[in-house]
């Protein structure tokens, strides 16, 4: 089955035959006895390529994660005889992985110094079998199958904006009034932005012409932060900036998002029997640390000065 499924990947019997150490005569005689056992052609074989059947492709997938279970099933039961090591991979959007992770990485590494833990961030979630994570944490709670998710808290997203930007303009009085103002756009698939406000049961949507679009919101922060215009954040991100006055909030009767009411922060993870007990270790220190209304608001720009004596 591993020759097989190597061979579907590389495309190539003599590469099989080198990660595995043996010869490719014998891959190539191994997997003529499966083929022969199952009763179906698997491979189209000539002397430039290997093409897979489509039953091949079928038995490929099913492959991939029946041998990744028992793998992970083997790692598992070597995890409970032994002390928590080895490496954690995790994957963040980037204001999280910025504004939090990093002095809890730190910690972290300091009560475990075993394991290591390899912090990834982009503005996408991942697939984690696929890239090899360990967690992913997500603003929206996973729709896939195959996974757990455990939600670290609740959320809101503030319109916000710098007073030297709201002094030259005029004030917001309801939603529409965005569409005098310089509207900064987190980038999504399409060319249509719009902003949706929710006064208790109703909801009204806004769509407006951008004055910056951006895939990364620390890079919208930092705009409103300038005065370049208003910019739609996560409250956790923006309550430090609001409580300075480096940036007031806008229209706070109303709930706004671009996506979904649904915010938050949530852990993600592959549903297996039994969760590793790095992985264990890890979601609990996070949680114990900006689980909750409260925690959220103090967690972000944390100093690692704060993280240090998190531990004392």
């Amino acid at each position: 089955m591993e020759f097989f499924l190597s061979i579907s990947k590389t495309e190539s019997f003599s590469e099989t035959a080198r990660q595995f150490g043996v010869s490719a005569t014998s891959v190539s005689r191994m997997i003529t006895d499966f083929e022969d056992q199952l009763n179906v052609k698997l491979l189209m074989r000539s002397t430039r390529q290997v093409v897979l059947t489509e039953a091949g492709q079928e038995y490929a997938r099913e492959l991939d994660g029946i041998l990744w279970n028992i793998n992970q099933a083997h790692r598992n039961i070597t995890e409970i005889r032994a002390a928590p090591k080895g490496t954690l991979r995790v994957h963040s959007r980037m204001m999280f992985g910025l504004g939090v992770l990093p002095p809890l990485v730190a910690a972290f590494r300091r009560q475990y110094p075993d394991i290591q833990v390899e912090l990834v961030l982009s503005e996408a979630k991942t697939d984690l079998r696929r890239n090899n994570f360990d967690i992913d944490f997500r603003i929206s709670p996973p729709v896939e199958a195959g996974l757990k998710r455990r939600i670290l808290f609740k959320s809101e997203r503030y319109l916000v904006a710098s007073p030297v930007y709201l002094e030259r303009r005029a004030a917001l009085e309801k939603p529409a009034d965005i569409l005098e103002h310089d509207c900064m756009a987190y980038l999504l698939p399409g060319s249509h932005y719009s902003w949706q406000f929710k006064h208790g049961d109703t909801v009204e949507e806004v769509s407006f012409k951008p004055r910056h679009v951006t895939n990364n919101g620390v890079a919208l922060l930092e705009l409103a932060r300038i005065g370049e215009g208003i910019a739609l954040l996560d409250d956790y991100t923006v309550q430090k900036d609001i409580s300075q006055g480096t940036l007031l909030r806008l229209l706070p009767g109303f709930r706004v998002t671009n996506t979904t009411f649904e915010e938050g922060m949530y852990a993600t993870i592959l549903d297996t029997a039994m969760i590793p007990a790095k992985i264990r270790l890890f979601l609990d220190f996070v949680a114990s640390r900006v689980s909750g209304e409260a925690l959220r608001f103090t967690a972000y720009g944390k100093s690692s000065a704060v993280a240090d004596s998190a531990d004392d």
